[in-house]
């Protein structure tokens, strides 16, 4: 298992009316975490992409637990737990400053051979950096 976590303040365009973060926002939230999280590792979107390999999300999971609200400082916490094989799931947890759970979710992708438009396993490159992670 790898986690990472990246912290995130909550803008006013992201409220609704009721002043809590619009239920639309969260996988904006995911998509910061798990962008931040390979850059960590040190690859990026965009050196997938000039290796010809992208990375749609095919399935997502959102569930709201407590409402955080605008200029909150989040932590989104982003984890794989298993090593990914032609698909990269991305686990997520979202506190607030007082640590409470406010949302969980998850993303799975798939690498896509952008040529081809096929499956393909996950790139040497990434295997090479997220091997020893999970042993």
């Amino acid at each position: 298992m790898y986690s990472h976590e990246t912290q995130i303040r909550v803008r006013y365009g992201e409220t609704d009316a009721m002043g809590v973060v619009y239920y639309g926002i969260y996988p904006l939230y995911y998509e910061t975490g798990r962008t931040e999280m390979m850059r960590h590792l040190g690859f990026t979107y965009r050196k997938m992409e000039e290796a010809g390999i992208v990375m749609p999300v095919i399935s997502m999971e959102c569930r709201y637990r407590k409402p955080a609200r605008y200029d909150d400082l989040l932590t989104v916490r982003t984890i794989v737990r298993n090593m990914p094989g032609t698909r990269i799931v991305f686990d997520y947890e979202i506190y607030n400053e007082q640590k409470e759970l406010v949302n969980e979710g998850s993303t799975t992708l798939v690498f896509i051979d952008r040529d081809k438009g096929k499956p393909v396993r996950i790139p040497g490159f990434l295997v090479s950096v997220l091997e020893p992670l999970f042993g």
